[in-house]
């Protein structure tokens, strides 16, 4: 029996409102409930994630070493071009970062608030038809 139920990734920042905005566009979500210090969504998918109010809220510098990573979240896409360019459209940013090695291709991104992320195409482990 597991002690927890499954939980939700909370991230913190300044606006969560428009954080929440982006993760929810980004995961095809809706709104679950909010408070004034708190957003939380849940993804098409039902994936829950939060947005906690902190003014005083700072961004990681990912990749460089000084604030480092806070938080990182994968998520997995089909097409890296187009969720990139949805990515960018929603406001969040590319950040360089080196191709990982490895049966996947990935791409580093910055949410609005300066969350790191990575979007990442999984390689097709099905037979080639035909």
């Amino acid at each position: 029996m597991a002690l927890v139920n499954a939980g939700v990734v909370v991230l913190d920042c300044a606006e969560p409102e428009k954080l929440a905005e982006f993760y929810k566009a980004l995961l095809g979500g809706e709104e679950t409930e909010a408070t004034a210090n708190r957003v939380e969504i849940r993804g098409a998918d039902g994936f829950r994630m939060a947005f906690r109010r902190d003014v005083n809220a700072t961004p990681p510098s990912w990749p460089r070493p000084e604030n480092s990573l806070q938080a990182h979240l994968d998520f997995v896409v089909e097409d890296l071009d187009a969720a990139e360019r949805g990515v960018v459209g929603l406001g969040g940013r590319p950040l360089e970062a080196k191709d990982a090695p490895g049966p996947y291709e990935e791409r580093s991104f910055a949410d609005p608030a300066g969350h790191s992320f990575t979007l990442r195409r999984v390689a097709s482990t099905a037979p080639k038809q035909g």
